[in-house]
């Protein structure tokens, strides 16, 4: 296969690198690049000089902030290769790369061991039924104990985790153990690493174990489908030995992605449904170049001069330049005009795609991350089933520096919440505030620096305002007269009401139970107007008014002097007036939350959470190590706890927050909250 030609089905490997920061990845790739030709010359991530980290952030921070797409050819095999961010804060651009793959290699550093990334992408992709592959780089890192770092790691994923080559010569070369059946290794004899993996391939063929009995041992090369098979169904999860820097392993993982990791054929079918809610049917899309295209974008990238550009997996059927395609429900299609290959930031344009090519599609504004593309009308219903990503729950209010840009500033931000799945942009009516929300601050502070470096767009920030809310705890009942007379003809308008407190979440009610016309008819909608109006503006501490009901039941009207803003103004002070004789009191948001911490970290977390006016409701342990704290905590309390729950777990804790209820905060609260309006109003 020459590198332009289109690859068969069978020839195409798709790998997505994943794991913790610090993992060598990136620096992984850029040596699979230069083994196979793809570069001439290795790049550095100290030096801002790789192929993957091109993104001048990227180059700045000398971390990988989001997905990169590369490419290179060997045995005969066309390898798509992804490599993706491993800090916490950027993990939705690496989950969204689990959607374009057959094969999850996660990255484990020799020198820093199993890490609660490594732990964490080896779930999402159990979860995703991907074939997994663990890599274990770094290899020559001083002090590195391999033997017990393999005992770790099957300690921590399972039994199923077996070499498929051994460090040797002092971690400067690596032994195979799956064809070869003899040597020796760092570890001692290569017999037994080659047994372990035979048996845990022939167990899911009961064909091969009886032969397995009776010879002794099965020719590897026959073992091609009874390995896929153990792959798909995670029975086996090989474990290579690699040193990205020295070079050491580097051709004999290439190796085992050509010779033995699967093609899109073989890997398990990606989970597309057709239809929507309960009524969606599974449907497993056919890797065929002849069938009618399915399609999906697992990432958007919108650059300021080149536009947007939707990086595509093609799951079935044949795209070329000039192929109809429908995006997700769309009734109306769009025309390719050009197709990409990916190598990082450059792009090669090529005559087509097929199923199980990775592809660039650009300047097509109805693209959108997770759309599915398609060339028949009929398939306007298939989606994906929807990736686990974690709730953007870090906020940062922010305001352009310039009045008259609050447009200008939603256009940016809008283009870069369709490149991040996890970066959410909201005006909050209640405060009045328009916040941005990440996975951390580092995800915001990243999000800032590329408004200014990139968007040339300057945002003042502060931190988002609690949305509290003002109630009532008993009944009350008052009485306003608004009278002006100034020459002419005045303002006259009366109302009497009562208000009654509502079940918490119950919201608003106005009841009108004027009998005798006392207030005409035309005169009540000004009344709730006002008393609307009130509502608004809050009573005791300028927050919104709820779960009240309103009963005007009696009032005055002059004949000439009556008009709409009397009564308005009459409502509005009678209401006022009712509330501060009715309990009022102060609300604030109760979140739900959860947070997941290695075990260590349980007195810490469920100590700070007591200390914030928290609930722990419950815990849970997984075989990981892995905690899952439950319980409640006012919003409050909770505006600084990503840095708090990093203190506690040396950064690997994350949380997730959705609002729960309100309920009336503490006296000591409410009082610092009324003053504080108080000295607003002077």
């Amino acid at each position: 296969m020459t590198p332009s030609a289109a690859p068969s089905v069978e020839s195409i490997r798709n790998l997505c690198l994943l794991g913790p920061a610090e993992a060598g990845k990136t620096t992984l790739a850029e040596a699979l690049l230069l083994h196979t030709g793809a570069i001439q010359v290795a790049g550095n991530v100290e030096r801002g000089t790789t192929v993957s980290d091109h993104d001048p952030l990227e180059i700045k921070t000398q971390h990988s902030l989001q997905s990169s797409v590369m490419h290179a050819e060997h045995g005969g095999c066309r390898i798509h290769l992804i490599d993706t961010p491993g800090l916490p804060d950027f993990i939705g651009q690496s989950l969204a790369a689990l959607e374009a793959v057959e094969t999850v290699a996660i990255v484990i550093s020799a020198a820093a061991g199993i890490e609660p990334m490594a732990r964490r992408m080896m779930e999402y992709a159990a979860e995703r039924q991907l074939d997994r592959l663990i890599i274990v780089n770094k290899i020559d890192a001083e002090g590195a104990d391999l033997p017990a770092l393999l005992a770790d790691i099957q300690a921590t994923f399972g039994k199923e985790c077996l070499p498929l080559n051994l460090p040797d010569a002092g971690a400067t070369q690596v032994v195979d153990c799956f064809y070869q059946r003899t040597g020796h290794s760092d570890f001692g004899a290569v017999q037994d690493a080659h047994r372990a993996l035979v048996e845990q391939v022939v167990e899911v063929d009961a064909g091969f174990v009886e032969r397995y009995l009776n010879d002794g041992d099965v020719d590897p090369g026959e073992l091609h489908a009874p390995l896929e098979q153990a792959l798909r169904e995670g029975h086996l999860v090989p474990v290579c030995f690699v040193s990205a820097r020295t070079g050491a392993g580097v051709a004999e993982l290439l190796d085992v992605i050509a010779r033995l990791l699967p093609n899109p054929a073989e890997g398990n079918p990606p989970d597309f449904l057709n239809g929507e809610g309960g009524a969606a049917q599974p449907l497993h899309a056919r890797p065929d170049a002849a069938a009618h295209v399915l399609a999906h974008v697992f990432k958007v990238s919108i650059d300021p001069y080149v536009g947007k550009l939707g990086f595509v997996r093609v799951h079935q059927g044949t795209i070329t330049p000039g192929t109809q395609l429908y995006v997700g429900d769309g009734r109306k299609p769009f025309k390719v005009a050009h197709l990409y290959r990916q190598q990082g930031k450059n792009h090669v344009e090529v005559p087509s795609a097929g199923p199980g090519d990775i592809c660039v599609i650009g300047k097509v504004d109805e693209l959108h991350f997770d759309a599915v593309l398609h060339d028949a009308a009929e398939d306007d219903h298939i989606h994906l089933k929807p990736l686990p990503f974690p709730m953007p729950v870090h906020g940062i209010a922010i305001a352009p520096k310039r009045r008259g840009d609050e447009q200008r500033m939603w256009d940016i931000m809008n283009k870069l919440v369709a490149e991040d799945p996890c970066l959410l942009i909201e005006h909050v009516p209640a405060t009045n505030q328009t916040i941005a929300r990440g996975l951390g601050e580092l995800h915001l502070r990243v999000l800032l620096e590329r408004l200014r470096e990139v968007y040339k767009f300057e945002v003042d920030t502060q931190a988002p305002r609690i949305a509290y809310r003002e109630t009532i705890t008993r009944n009350a009942a008052a009485q306003y007269r608004h009278k002006k007379q100034s020459g002419g003809s005045g303002q006259f308008g009366e109302v009497h009401l009562r208000i009654e407190p509502l079940a918490r979440g119950a919201g608003f009610e106005f009841v009108d139970q004027v009998k005798g016309g006392t207030i005409p008819g035309q005169f009540m909608p000004a009344v709730e107007k006002g008393v609307r109006e009130a509502l608004t503006e809050g009573v005791i501490a300028g927050y919104p008014v709820q779960d009240v009901r309103v009963i005007v039941y009696d009032g005055k009207h002059h004949a000439v002097d009556s008009k709409e803003v009397a009564f308005a103004t009459a409502g509005k002070k009678a209401f006022q007036a009712a509330i501060r004789e009715a309990g009022p009191v102060v609300l604030e948001p109760i979140a739900r939350i959860q947070v997941t911490a290695p075990e260590s970290a349980t007195g810490a977390i469920t100590g700070d959470l007591a200390a914030r006016r928290g609930v722990v409701s419950g815990t849970d342990s997984d075989r990981l190590g892995q905690l899952t704290v439950n319980g409640e905590a006012p919003m409050a309390e909770l505006t600084d706890y990503q840095s708090r729950l990093n203190a506690m777990t040396a950064g690997q804790g994350t949380y997730a927050l959705a609002l729960s209820h309100y309920e009336a905060v503490p006296p000591t609260v409410q009082q610092q909250l009324v003053g504080q309006h108080k000295v607003q109003d002077e």
